[in-house]
């Protein structure tokens, strides 16, 4: 069994390179772009796997996605530099589709996040935030599942790990991320009696993201990026970043149990 989902593992992650394969998201690729598309077998001058826009197979649709191979080969599912000039002030189509550029700004889209984390591998949440000094934080939630359309794309943690705080799942502003629904502008499923995507902080409405009431955490503000004490209007992050990669703890399904793992 275990040697059934590692071969899985290295199907579903296998970057590729054909101008045949039709992507199921190419409005994050920019004409130019599609001639960046990287395979398995290009390395930097060291040897190594390249930082870029690789393509990957999940759930059978094919789909262009940068990965961050110099972190550890994770596929990067947002990126945001502070004051970017891509708009996270987005609607729940837009959220749900992704938008922005691959090689930069960009949401991969919540219906992407939902197919990578629920197939039959575990997945884990890497975050990565840069402030305004340069100095670098990392965390990782093990593991993750974004819940489908139907359910809101409701956002499920595991344990987290890392030296940045834990913004999403510990309660030290009152505020939890985990199991929480996900809300846009349009599209309101927070706890609070206001629409927390419209709240505005100098101007720039909060974007989407899984709100309790509202945020401990948003890493969609364009303005300000929000990771409790690590990233704030007092703090400033220059730049932050979501990713996901398989976990190195396998999910096993036995035929006997529930139809979605209990988190």
């Amino acid at each position: 069994m275990m040697e059934v989902l590692l071969s899985l593992a290295v199907f579903q992650l296998l970057c590729f390179q054909t101008d045949a394969t039709p992507v199921a998201n190419p409005h994050l690729l920019h004409p130019d772009e599609h001639e960046l598309i990287l395979n398995q077998g290009h390395k930097d001058t060291k040897g190594s796997a390249r930082d870029g826009v690789y393509l990957i197979r999940p759930g059978g649709s094919t789909i262009a996605v940068f990965c961050s191979m110099s972190d550890g080969g994770w596929t990067v599912v947002q990126h945001i530099t502070m004051n970017s000039s891509v708009d996270f002030d987005r609607t729940w189509i837009d959220y749900k589709q992704g938008f922005g550029s691959l090689t930069g700004n960009h949401w991969l889209g919540n219906e992407h996040l939902h197919t990578l984390t629920s197939g039959p591998l575990r997945y884990k949440l890497g975050i990565k935030l840069v402030d305004k000094d340069g100095v670098t934080k990392m965390g990782e939630y093990d593991p993750v599942l974004v819940e489908n359309e139907e359910a809101q794309y409701r956002l499920r943690l595991g344990l987290f790990v890392g030296n940045a705080l834990d913004a999403m799942t510990l309660d030290t502003e009152n505020y939890l991320h985990d199991n929480q629904r996900f809300t846009t502008k349009d599209r309101d499923n927070d706890n609070y009696y206001q629409n927390c995507a419209k709240l505005e902080f100098q101007g720039v409405a909060g974007g989407g993201w899984w709100y309790d009431a509202c945020a401990g955490a948003n890493l969609n503000r364009r303005n300000v990026i929000y990771w409790q004490k690590d990233c704030n209007k007092e703090h400033l992050c220059k730049y932050a970043w979501m990713m996901l990669k398989p976990s190195e703890q396998i999910k096993v399904i036995h035929s006997g149990d529930c139809a979605k793992d209990e988190l």
